[in-house]
């Protein structure tokens, strides 16, 4: 016997039960940046390596030990797309989209990481991004904040995230503060774990996310970046934060949030979570001004976030905010005789046509009355529409109610067409 065919570790099948709360998930994310004026981008799976390790940076989890590269045919390195943002900035600047330009752009689609697979953390995972390009003030940054307490709302699981804040400063001051950094982990060396000590000359700001206790308790007396800010910096923030006082969006500043991607500057924000367990991010991002210049654009301000749509669902579902979802089915259409089901599809367009929203599923496969009914409480449908020959030849259609308790009737087609706009109103 063949040896049954397994899906790749860490990539897994979205089956039809699921499908419907990512597509009510999916729309809600759509009619929400639609709010705020934002267009859709889209971009190739696969990109140049070098994109990702000038982007996101050699030292960092992703780059050393998470992508998916390979050589092709030609010889040139490719990687399946870690993350957007890098991708978003390579697609600007090749199409003209960014130089002396403002763009508000989001993205949704597969990427890819080889770590180690959790509930709710693929390989292949679905992100859900936002990216703007040409405006340095705080009020973008503000913005991209207040979409996602939006977002939060409209989920209904505003109470259960909680939104994390900080600014990493210029790149200058951010310089300033890794050598005070380095230095005052050079006198710790001796409680450092195996992570901090290779991060700590190459991406010392790491250190600070660390989830080794003893680490944590270190550095409680390290240095603080707030004290190496920069003054725009400092007034960006301010402004940031009287902006989201004003709007009502409640945050915590935390000054050990640093972000694992070596483009961000100034702001930087998560909304966690512990609804899940042990706290987790489920959605991420910050400014990068500095971006489209490193990766061969002109210089341009810009900030984004993204989230992962299965740590999304997960929550929704653990919190059950998934709320209803759309039937597959309003009507199952039963026919009996030869003709009668010839004439059955014809009918289902006809419905389709002019009831619209409406689903209707027509049999198929033949079978006997009792069959086919069998067949129409399985589809979810609310009412089952018979088609008889001698009913068809008087341009009537009988009625049945699976989800009632309600007699069937029978009446002329025009009449059951409204009887039906009312299930989809």
């Amino acid at each position: 016997m063949t040896k049954q065919l397994q899906a790749i570790r860490g990539m897994n099948d979205c089956l039809p039960g699921d499908t419907q709360i990512w597509q009510k998930v999916e729309s809600v994310l759509r009619e929400t940046v639609a709010a705020f004026g934002y267009q859709e981008i889209r971009f190739p799976i696969v990109e140049s390596t070098v994109l990702f390790k000038r982007s996101i940076g050699e030292v960092t989890d992703i780059v050393e030990k998470e992508m998916y590269t390979f050589d092709d045919r030609n010889g040139d390195s490719l990687t399946l797309r870690p993350e957007g943002t890098a991708v978003c900035v390579r697609a600007g600047n090749q199409n003209g989209l960014l130089y002396n330009q403002e763009q508000r752009l989001w993205y949704m689609g597969p990427m890819f990481r080889h770590e180690r697979p959790q509930k709710g953390r693929y390989r292949q995972f679905h992100q859900f991004g936002v990216e703007t390009f040409g405006m340095a003030t705080p009020d973008i940054d503000a913005e991209v904040i207040l979409m996602t307490a939006r977002l939060w709302q409209q989920f209904g699981i505003q109470d259960h995230v909680k939104l994390e804040l900080n600014s990493l400063g210029s790149n200058e001051a951010r310089a300033e503060y890794r050598d005070a950094l380095i230095a005052y982990l050079e006198q710790h060396k001796d409680v450092l774990d195996e992570d901090s000590l290779r991060r700590m000359y190459s991406n010392p700001l790491r250190v600070l996310d660390s989830k080794n206790p003893d680490v944590q308790a270190i550095l409680v007396d390290a240095p603080k970046l707030s004290e190496h800010l920069d003054e725009a910096s400092r007034e960006h923030f301010a402004n940031l934060c009287e902006r989201l006082d004003a709007a009502g969006v409640e945050y915590q500043v935390n000054e050990k949030l640093v972000r694992g991607l070596d483009y961000y500057n100034r702001t930087v924000f998560e909304w966690v979570t512990t609804s899940l367990g042990s706290q987790g991010t489920v959605c991420a991002g910050g400014r990068y001004d500095g971006l489209v210049e490193q990766l061969g654009g002109k210089a341009t301000p810009a900030v984004g976030f993204a989230m992962g749509i299965e740590r999304l669902v997960l929550l929704l579902q653990t919190l059950e905010c998934v709320g209803n979802i759309r039937r597959n089915a309003d009507v199952y259409v039963v026919a009996m005789g030869d003709k009668a089901a010839i004439q059955a599809p014809v009918v289902a367009q006809q419905l389709r046509d002019e009831v619209a929203g409406l689903r209707v599923m027509v049999h198929c496969g033949g079978g006997n009355f009792k069959k086919q009914f069998k067949r129409a409480d399985k589809s979810d449908a609310v009412v089952a529409l018979v088609l008889g020959e001698d009913e068809l030849a008087e341009g009537k259609v009988t009625v049945k109610y699976l989800r009632e308790e309600k007699e069937q009737i029978t009446l002329p087609l025009a009449d059951v067409k409204a009887l039906l706009a009312e299930l989809v109103s």
